[in-house]
């Protein structure tokens, strides 16, 4: 049974491959990619019920036992990660072929979004640090090809720099894995994690934690290092900036989870120190760069960075409640992302403009459109009882019982500051006086089309919040599951 967790990387990719032989038919290439979605997400489904009942699985490929061989871990975090990832995938996947031109589409749309898939997977289920830099070269790989569909100028200028930034940080984190391997002779995770304990040169594995939060900071666009995001992640088609919005930065943040609290624990008075200020100075700048524009798609770029301040602050208390905060707040924040970056791209589609200065009314027009994007606005902003209001609850209670006084109240006002950034959009482009027509009436169907994955994603963050105490159990348990990374270790490494 544990082949089913290699399956649920290995069966994107195989749909990558068959995707890439039909890419010429368009029909068919389309319904065998929702198949294929639609049955890895069943696939997920069923390995998350099998490590709901009976417990973390751990695939040694190979044969090899860890440490030895490559390592996959099933454990709840990382397979409900996954499942959300697919959730997304499911969702763009029916929204695409609206979306999309028949150019964008020719260019191996499907193939590209498959293999993004598979690296994100992977990237959230691997054991080992270095196949860790392995499927974040795959789902790099796959992103080069997405964002560059279409071929505009502002693309091709935008991709330069994201494939830059990437590069550079690529060569940083395979650089910084072999130092880590110079000092504690392993990459599997478990057993540097023992290995580390060990180390009486802590003065090097602070330098070498530091640098490993540097690749994933800069993948994660942490202050400072987020100034390549917002740009890159709004030329491309709708449906691959919500695939980039609600998984790309998490991956990262994700990898900062995984190894600050598994790994590099000794010396948590530097470096969580450090992880609040920056969580803190995260919030507020993004916030701000989404208040400095009228571009709707920008604004939910930006929107992107305070998110990943709020969970790198639960990151920074580092508490059970906190890290609780922080697990339920990533899962939210992947979903209602992807449905953001899918409903700006419908409004800018039927406005003829991501310009909030000339858009006005769509309401009238548009009123499901609208509301959805004013309970979507409710959900990023943290208003009760939405699934955002949780987990940002649950990281200010871990502040408090910590006394992180200035992290809390920099949570507190960057909520409101992203609520008034976003409620503009829908006071100056829905509200207003009725037009005689819509400025292209002839996208009404299309659009009206487009709204039903967007449905289904903001119904499951209704759902996170409104039934937030039968889901909260399970994410108090991966909380305590953080806190003590033995369970990890024991689980992998059988002695």
């Amino acid at each position: 049974m544990s082949n089913l967790l290699a399956l649920t990387i290995i069966w994107p990719l195989l749909a990558a491959i068959i995707t890439a032989f039909f890419n010429n038919k368009k029909k068919t290439v389309r319904v065998m990619s929702q198949v294929f979605t639609l049955i890895n997400l069943a696939l997920v489904s069923v390995v998350l019920f099998m490590i709901s009942t009976n417990g973390t699985i751990i695939l040694e490929t190979g044969s090899y036992e860890a440490p030895f061989g490559i390592v996959l871990v099933g454990d709840m975090l990382a397979i409900t990660l996954v499942l959300t990832t697919n959730i997304v995938a499911a969702a763009c996947v029916f929204y695409a072929p609206k979306s999309l031109t028949e150019q964008q589409e020719s260019f191996f749309f499907y193939s590209f979004f498959f293999m993004l898939i598979s690296g994100v997977s992977g990237a959230f289920l691997t054991g080992d640090l270095f196949n860790l830099f392995v499927f974040f070269e795959v789902l790099l790989m796959a992103s080069y090809g997405l964002i560059v569909l279409g071929n505009g100028k502002a693309q091709l200028r935008e991709s330069l720099k994201y494939v830059l930034i990437n590069l550079f940080s690529s060569m940083l984190f395979v650089t910084t894995i072999a130092f880590l391997y110079s000092v504690v002779g392993s990459v599997n995770m478990a057993q540097v994690s023992q290995r580390v304990q060990e180390v009486e040169q802590q003065g090097i594995l602070t330098t070498i934690a530091m640098l490993f939060f540097f690749v994933f900071a800069t993948k994660a666009a942490v202050f400072p290092l987020y100034y390549w995001l917002p740009r890159p992640y709004i030329v491309p088609n709708p449906v691959v900036s919500a695939l980039f919005g609600a998984l790309l930065t998490k991956v990262g943040i994700y990898s900062i989870l995984r190894v600050f609290t598994l790994i590099f624990v000794g010396e948590t008075d530097l470096t969580h120190t450090i992880f609040i200020y920056l969580a803190a100075f995260t919030m507020i700048f993004g916030v701000i760069g989404a208040l400095s524009t009228n571009n709707i798609k920008l604004i939910v770029a930006y929107n992107i960075i305070p998110a990943v301040g709020f969970m790198m602050m639960g990151i920074g208390i580092f508490s059970e409640t906190a890290l609780s905060g922080t697990i339920y707040y990533l899962i939210n924040d992947m979903v209602i992302k992807a449905a953001l970056f899918l409903l700006v791209g419908i409004i800018a589609y039927v406005a003829g403009t991501s310009d909030l200065r000339k858009m006005n009314g769509l309401i009238h027009h548009y009123p499901v459109l609208g509301w959805f994007f004013f309970i979507a606005t409710l959900v990023l902003a943290g208003i009760p009882p939405f699934s955002g209001f949780v987990g940002k609850l649950l990281l200010i209670q871990g502040g408090l019982a910590q006394e992180e006084i200035m992290v809390v109240i920099a949570s507190l006002v960057s909520s409101l500051l992203i609520l008034f950034s976003m409620i503009r959009i829908f006071i100056r482009g829905f509200w207003g006086e009725k037009q005689d027509a819509p400025p292209h009436p002839e996208r009404s169907g299309a659009a009206r089309r487009m709204t039903w994955p967007i449905a289904v994603l903001l119904s499951i963050t209704v759902l996170l919040g409104v039934g937030a105490e039968w889901f909260y159990p399970s994410v108090e348990e991966m909380g305590e599951y953080l806190m003590n990374p033995q369970i990890y270790i024991d689980s992998v490494i059988k002695e």
